[in-house]
C-alpha cells in the first residue's frame, strides 16, 4: 500500500468496490486485489468478496466468457494465449474451458487466416520454406494452436511455391 493512502474502513470500502465491480466485469483476483490495496484484512476482503459475488457483480464464469470473446476480436490473441491469460487471473479449468468452448469457430478461423495473410505480406525473404517458419512463428507467438498455424503457413507459402 502507497504511504499517502488512507486505509479504508470495509464499511468505506463497500460502496468503493461495488462501483469498481459494476464499471466493468471483473474476476474474483482483480477484485481481491482491489480490496487489499484499500488496506483491508484477510476477513474483511473475504467478507465484502462474498458480498459482491452475492449481488451478482463478481462471475469468474461470465468474466471469462466476455475476456475470451474480447481479447479474440480486439486484439487477435488465439485460445493458447487467452488459456494462460486467464490462468494468470487465476480463472479455474471450468471456467476458462467454458469460454474457449465459447468462441465462434467461424470467427476465430477467420481472424487466424486474416493475422496470416496480413503478416504474409510483409515478407520479404525469396525462400518459402523461411516465409512458413517465420509466419507460423508469428501466429504461436499471437496464441493460435501449433498445428493450425503450420497448416495454414503451409498452405499459403505453398500455393506460391507451386506458381513459380
Amino acid at each position: 500500500m502507497e504511504k499517502d493512502q488512507k486505509r479504508l474502513t470495509p464499511n468505506a470500502a463497500k460502496p468503493k468496490i461495488e462501483a469498481f465491480c459494476t464499471y466493468q466485469p471483473r474476476c474474483q483476483n482483480e477484485v481481491m486485489d482491489k480490496l487489499y490495496s484499500y488496506g483491508l484484512s484477510s476477513d474483511d476482503v473475504n467478507q465484502l468478496l462474498l458480498h459482491v459475488v452475492k449481488m451478482g457483480l463478481v462471475n469468474d464464469e461470465t468474466y471469462a466468457v466476455l475476456f475470451a470473446g474480447s481479447k479474440l476480436r480486439q486484439n487477435h490473441w488465439g485460445k493458447v494465449k487467452i488459456k494462460l491469460a486467464l490462468k494468470q487471473k487465476q480463472i479455474t479449468d471450468y471456467c476458462i474451458k467454458k469460454a474457449l468452448n465459447n468462441l465462434d469457430d467461424e470467427q476465430y478461423n477467420e481472424i487466424l487466416e486474416k493475422e496470416a495473410l496480413k503478416y504474409a505480406r510483409t515478407l520479404k525473404d525469396k525462400l518459402y520454406y523461411i516465409k512458413q517458419q517465420k509466419l507460423s512463428k508469428h501466429l504461436i507467438s499471437k496464441g493460435f494452436e501449433t498445428d493450425l498455424c503450420f497448416e495454414i503457413a503451409k498452405s499459403i507459402f505453398q500455393d506460391k511455391k507451386s506458381n513459380k
